[in-house]
């Protein structure tokens, strides 16, 4: 979605885009109970469930063990447990107002990872800064904390004369800016290239192919090889597929 967002509006002239990948500390540690529960009562949420999930995180109790020595309990009154499952549902729920009044700046959210797409047209970064001045000032309402080291930006500017780019900073600290970024998964290039991130798929594959030919040599049966090749092998080769295969060059699809 947000690839199409950008290369649909680079088609045009005179534009480019910036990309803001930001970074939470601690995210799902932050998380206000009585702030959820009123974006909750907002959303509409049926009484019961509003009970199901508000009662799922105050009151909550916890220890530390360093090798034999454990502390006292101690009761946590915010935040959501690491590693549940529920834990996404309410930190999705918390979030859900952080949006962009732009049309131009798009904020794609996924878990706890938030990226402004800013569409620059004409050099006007106005909209695009002022989007990131309302996610601080929000993040600042919420409790949530962002980390800079970890936020970084990229920009794709494929004009053949363009203006050198003004500096970003996030709480009084540079951002500083990457050719490349994972995000969820894939690779992204600065050009919009795919050779890095199909040679890490290709890496990551040819890995689990040892462990096919170690099967192969224990005389697993073919049907059960079939099988692991499927669930392991395949599947990497096929991750994100509709996203980079159609953009990828001859020689990357060789």
């Amino acid at each position: 979605m947000g690839l199409h967002f950008i290369q649909e509006h680079l088609d045009g002239t005179g534009t480019y885009a910036r990309l803001l990948f930001v970074d939470f500390s601690s995210a799902f540690n932050t998380i206000i109970p009585e702030l959820l529960s009123s974006k909750l009562l907002q959303l509409s949420v049926s009484p019961a469930v509003y009970q199901w999930i508000y009662s799922f995180l105050p009151g909550r109790t916890q220890q530390v063990r360093l090798g034999d020595t454990t502390s006292s309990t101690h009761t946590t009154s915010s935040g959501a447990p690491q590693g549940c499952v529920l834990s996404l549902l309410p930190f999705s729920c918390y979030r859900n107002d952080c949006t962009s009044k732009h049309l131009a700046v798009k904020l794609l959210k996924f878990a706890d990872d938030t990226t402004v797409v800013g569409l620059i047209k004409d050099s006007d970064e106005s909209a695009y800064n002022q989007e990131v001045e309302r996610l601080q000032l929000w993040c600042r309402q919420q409790n949530l904390e962002l980390c800079t080291l970890k936020t970084i930006k990229m920009i794709l500017d494929f004009r053949k004369q363009f203006s050198p780019q003004l500096p970003l900073t996030l709480s009084n600290s540079h951002v500083s800016t990457v050719e490349t970024f994972k995000f969820l998964g894939i690779t992204v290039s600065q050009d919009l290239k795919w050779e890095t991130d199909i040679n890490s798929i290709l890496k990551k594959a040819q890995q689990r192919m040892y462990f096919l030919r170690l099967l192969m040599k224990h005389g697993l049966p073919r049907e059960l090889l079939r099988q692991f090749s499927t669930a392991v092998i395949e599947s990497v080769l096929c991750s994100s597929i509709t996203v980079w295969f159609g953009a990828a060059t001859k020689k990357d699809k060789l």
